[in-house]
């Protein structure tokens, strides 16, 4: 082979690997951005179900609230308190831990 036919194959394999080099930055690039898109995306759900959670907590705390449970109970299971005479002790009445502590240091 001549010295020119060597130049034109190196300087052919020269503009190949460069035109490669360039063509896999470039789907590189575009790759990265629409991860960069997605990323934006799942960061968007991210934060709209993080608002759903909290309105659902909220809701939840509201519905484990005594009133609220009273009003379920009258309203859609009609029920009432028992009348006394329906009550039947189970025991001596709870005594509180503090106070019977604070009774134990009496002189």
């Amino acid at each position: 082979m001549s010295r020119t036919g060597v130049f034109l194959t190196l300087w052919t394999l020269a503009v190949l690997a460069a035109t490669s080099a360039f063509v896999l930055f470039l789907a590189l690039r575009v790759n990265s951005i629409e991860i960069g898109y997605e990323l934006g995306r799942v960061h968007t759900k991210v934060a709209r179900l993080r608002e759903v959670k909290r309105v659902l907590e909220l809701e939840l705390a509201s519905q484990k609230t005594p009133e609220r449970i009273e009003f379920v109970a009258r309203a859609l299971f009609d029920m009432s308190p028992p009348e006394p005479s329906r009550l039947i002790a189970a025991g001596p009445e709870p005594v509180d831990e503090a106070e019977a502590a604070g009774e134990g240091n009496e002189p």
